[in-house]
């Protein structure tokens, strides 16, 4: 797959020319501020846990980093956006992730800002499809999804945008071709919790699995392994019977003939 080109204008690079290094001592890279419910903590996990449990990132072994609720800086001087989650590809985690520069996305230490967003309503406060809209496009950001699950923006579950040039255009496509990857939601069970849930699909359509997916997943099959085995045990010796009785058959028979003097072939 080609590398995308995208025409990106990034905020820190318009408005403000970054010393080198970058202060980030007086930056909050943690508040220990709750998420805002259940329901989102469960969401943002699960989104999560399926693509570094089911996703190798896009082809040409690419790296990807994969974030939730994470500081999204793109200037020291101004407060960072703070999506639900986030994917970035050809970046990693760093080795140190305690150092101060490694503990939120900085765009200007990885060089480039993620390549999608997702955000999740929880109320109307939020401005994802307001403020963060428009601040994710000029960042250059290549796809933004908003998750209503309570419908309190309109009746749509679900809205993606793409980016034309610097502006998003709402699009009905599921499938990111730049980035490998797609959205879909699914109605379902993720840690006790029956709802309808944003999930990460393949080209294909089929859902990234999580972890506990994945386990239960092949468990199952070993189990159908097991009984497969156990089946064809069970045939192979009524097989054996089915022979012996033949034979005994065929034994009997050939007594009979000889008894009325006639001699079996």
């Amino acid at each position: 797959m080609a590398e995308p080109v995208l025409e990106r204008t990034f905020i820190y690079q318009e408005e403000h020319e970054l010393p080198d290094p970058v202060d980030v001592s007086h930056l909050v890279t943690e508040d220990d501020t709750p998420v805002d419910n259940i329901f989102s903590e469960r969401q943002m996990d699960l989104l999560i846990d399926s693509l570094y449990a089911s996703w190798r990132g896009p082809a040409d072994g690419r790296p990807f980093l994969a974030m939730a609720n994470v500081a999204l800086y793109f200037t020291p001087r101004q407060q960072p956006l703070v999506p639900d989650a986030l994917i970035s590809l050809d970046v990693e985690t760093p080795a140190d992730v305690w150092k101060k520069e490694n503990r939120s996305y900085f765009i200007w230490e990885y060089g480039k800002p993620p390549d999608v967003v997702v955000e999740i309503v929880s109320n109307r406060k939020g401005q994802e499809t307001g403020y963060k809209l428009t601040q994710y496009a000029r960042l250059g950001i290549g796809f933004y999804v908003v998750f209503d699950p309570n419908r309190q923006l309109s009746n749509k579950l679900l809205h993606i945008y793409s980016l034309k040039g610097t502006r998003y255009q709402e699009s009905k496509k599921t499938w990111f071709a730049e980035v490998g990857v797609g959205v879909t939601l699914w109605q379902g069970v993720y840690r006790d919790m029956e709802a309808t849930w944003l999930r990460w699909q393949d080209e294909e359509g089929n859902l990234l699995l999580t972890g506990k997916e994945r386990a239960d997943l092949a468990e199952e099959q070993a189990k159908l392994a097991e009984e497969q085995a156990k089946l064809a045990e069970e045939q192979a010796k009524l097989a054996e019977e089915r022979a012996k009785l033949a034979e005994e058959q065929a034994a009997r028979l050939a007594a009979q003939l000889r008894a009325l003097g006639i001699e079996p072939e």
